[in-house]
């Protein structure tokens, strides 16, 4: 597959838990979605194939953030689309989080949609609306 390919559909396979998330989170399937980790571990394999599939990976780059951006300017596509597939992946880890915690926690759906939205396009935005629906709804900052 070419990379475009596989950024299609890394890009489409979020979408079902997405939408599942959002729309009917308390469902068997959605739980088990969540509780499995199945989407992300399948986009770990394609981080994991794409990032490491042109060679060795420059650890020392990440220290800087010039090197950081050595490594996306220099990787190619490769480089790329395992950048685009680890935000996928984490922000779909941050919106089951954001899912389970509201859950626990008795905050209702509707409060949580906007944030999964914001999760979904950008990932700590999502996470930083939801803590703060979190601290005002429950008075508390942990626990």
């Amino acid at each position: 597959m070419t990379p475009e390919a596989v950024f299609s559909l890394a890009s489409t396979l979020v979408l079902p838990q997405w939408m599942l998330m959002i729309f009917a989170p308390r469902w068997f399937v959605t739980k088990w979605l969540m509780n499995s980790y199945l989407i992300p571990v399948v986009l770990a394999i394609i981080y994991v194939i794409y990032l490491f599939g042109g060679g060795p990976v420059d650890f020392a780059a990440f220290g800087t953030l010039a090197g950081v951006k050595g490594l996306f300017s220099n990787g190619g596509d490769g480089v790329m689309l395992a950048g685009w597939v680890h935000y996928l992946a984490f922000d779909l880890v941050a919106g089951t989080v954001v899912v389970r915690d509201a859950q626990e926690k008795a905050i209702p759906q509707w409060l949580i949609v906007l944030p999964l939205f914001f999760c979904f396009m950008l990932g700590p935005v999502g996470l930083l609306l939801y803590w703060l629906i979190r601290v005002i709804r429950t008075r508390q900052l942990s626990v």
